[in-house]
């Protein structure tokens, strides 16, 4: 488990590219055969990949970060699947296709993950001070919000999986934006959420297109070149947004003092610097 300590906006100016990617970018989640996690003390936020082998099942275990008997003994789980594949709580397993996402409670002792070739699981975690149901949310039942315009390339549907009025948590929220053909730009005009900690992970990227990712403050910004599968931890003082060279898909998780989906400060364009 990777562990990442929390870093203040005034650090930005004195950071080159390398420290700015060693901070925020998460680059090597997904390896086969093994579950990587990264512990960030941004709001407790754990991310991972688990790439199962066929007929090698991996069992998510608690790395010495977290101080627990088990993974979800103080915390809950979101899990995205990025490629069909199965995913077992305390015995009872879920099938999951690409992009359906599976909330695990706090006090699930057991989860792993299992499938064919081209299976994947994103994790995203929160902490947990009670207890909700295990539950799955499918892609295709789930009716996205249609957000953007042709003029301004954003065209996008946004779905939310875990939240207030769908799957309940006590912390965590989470779903995925898709953006159509020929659009580019997620999250323009862009805000900050002073009271949450907010991560990427960006998918669905063909392998020779990137996404500039912008962060920092709004007066003050920088950029990371982000390739597929690879995630971003936004601080809650760091704006999160980006245009890429080509469409994506991009999952969001947050976690800090409250689950409100409109408790932002929006950003106009031309207050950017």
């Amino acid at each position: 488990m990777d562990v990442r300590h929390p870093t203040h906006p005034t650090q930005i100016p004195t950071c080159d590219t390398e420290a700015i990617r060693g901070h925020y970018l998460v680059e090597d989640l997904f390896v086969p055969g093994e579950i990587r996690t990264v512990y960030s003390h941004q709001d407790r936020i754990v991310l991972g990949g688990a790439v199962p082998e066929p007929g090698s099942p991996l069992e998510l275990t608690a790395e010495p970060p977290l101080r627990s008997e088990y993974f979800c003994e103080h915390r809950e789980l979101g899990v995205l699947a990025l490629g069909g594949g199965t995913v077992t709580v305390d015995g009872d397993t879920h099938e999951l296709e690409h992009r359906d996402c599976l909330y695990i409670g706090r006090g699930a002792t057991s989860v792993s993950f299992a499938g064919d070739e081209g299976a994947r699981f994103y994790l995203a975690s929160a902490q947990a001070h009670t207890a909700y149901p295990t539950r799955v949310a499918r892609h295709a039942d789930t009716t996205p919000a249609k957000l953007g315009d042709p003029a301004t390339a954003n065209v996008r549907e946004l779905r939310k999986y875990v939240h207030p009025d769908g799957i309940r948590s006590c912390e965590l929220v989470m779903g995925v934006t898709e953006l159509a053909e020929g659009s580019i730009w997620n999250t323009m005009p862009c805000h900050t959420h002073d009271r949450r900690t907010e991560c990427y992970l960006y998918f669905d990227l063909p392998a020779e297109h990137r996404v500039i990712h912008l962060l920092g403050r709004p007066r003050e910004t920088r950029h990371m070149v982000v390739s597929n599968e690879q995630a971003v931890i936004s601080p809650s003082w760091s704006i999160h947004s980006g245009a890429g060279t080509h469409s994506y898909g991009f999952v969001w998780a947050m976690a800090g003092e409250n689950q409100s989906f409109g408790d932002m400060d929006h950003v106009a364009i031309d207050d950017l610097r």
